[in-house]
């Protein structure tokens, strides 16, 4: 039975710093939809990245893949890993809190799970992945609040909206792994996943949005879809790339757990908010489940970490 790579020091250094990145993301993104519509605000945030990527491969002198069949999985990987839930998450945004939209997308786990059974059986879950996962969804909702919940009710097409991205984003995982096996290098595959994302952004943003016609957006707006082109969406996919080749999918999207926290705690440290009893609590939570997914303090509970004797 096919087993997921242990997640290493290392590893979670990346995750960390992943969730960091992308925790950033629905606050600038958020930012940006105050003046700008959501297609428009993906296809930006997609294009300006791929030129970021673009110009960083040809200065250290690395090769532009030209095969149709790399190609062909570069669009594969846009269109589930970029335009299907960008899209989504950034209309749902439009409808319903940051919040919620991050607890909606932190089942991005479970989603893997089931996508990952269904397309290779033979791969293991086993009970403390699932029991972690339960863990850090509950921890995510004790996190983010009742606010979350209560800023316009229960809209039930924006929150459908937010699980279809966390259910694309399960299937990319996996099929973004065969990028390894493909020799293609992390940086290399966000390149061109975001070139095909902008190649597939610009007619749906051009026939619904009609971005031409928009007033000019304010230096805020601005700086919000530099950040999240350069950070959240450059920096932060040639790590996911890099994560996905070393620890696999599932292992992968522990992240979208990690997301949240990682908000709070940014709005703890650079902006001094002050955090409440909840946050603490969920931050526990989270931390519970990503223990019990680690599976090595389990292991040392039982004794299983110490030296066998002679």
């Amino acid at each position: 039975m096919s087993q997921q790579p242990a997640i290493k020091p290392l590893d979670w250094a990346f995750l960390i710093l992943l969730s960091l990145l992308w925790g950033g993301s629905f606050f600038l993104s958020k930012l940006a939809l105050a003046e700008l519509p959501p297609l428009t605000v993906v296809l930006v945030r997609v294009t300006l990245a791929a030129l970021v990527l673009f110009a960083w491969l040809r200065a250290s002198g690395r090769e532009i893949p030209r095969s149709w069949s790399v190609w062909r999985a570069f669009f594969g990987m846009g269109l589930i890993n970029n335009v299907i839930p960008f899209s989504l998450l950034f209309w749902g945004q439009t409808q319903i809190a940051s919040g919620l939209a991050s607890i909606l997308n932190a089942t991005t786990p479970v989603f893997a799970i089931l996508v990952t059974k269904a397309l290779a059986p033979e791969t293991e879950v086993t009970a403390n992945r699932l029991l972690g996962i339960l863990f850090g969804i509950a921890g995510v909702a004790v996190l983010v609040g009742l606010d979350a919940l209560s800023d316009k009710g229960f809209p039930v097409l924006p929150m459908f909206a937010c699980l279809g991205a966390a259910l694309s984003y399960g299937f990319a995982g996996f099929f973004g792994q065969r990028f390894r096996q493909m020799g293609i290098a992390p940086a290399t595959g966000a390149f061109g996943q975001l070139t095909a994302s902008a190649a597939m952004m610009i007619p749906l943003a051009a026939v619904i949005d009609q971005p031409w016609t928009l007033a000019a957006p304010g230096p805020i707006t601005v700086a919000a879809l530099i950040g999240l082109a350069l950070f959240s969406t450059a920096l932060g996919y040639a790590i996911y790339f890099r994560c996905l080749s070393t620890i696999g999918q599932l292992n992968t999207s522990l992240v979208t757990l990690m997301i949240p926290a990682s908000a709070i705690l940014l709005g703890s440290l650079v902006l001094g908010e002050r955090l409440s009893p909840n946050h603490y609590a969920g931050l526990v939570l989270i931390g519970l489940g990503l223990l019990a997914i680690d599976g090595r303090a389990w292991r040392l509970l039982r004794g299983e970490g110490r030296g066998r004797r002679a």
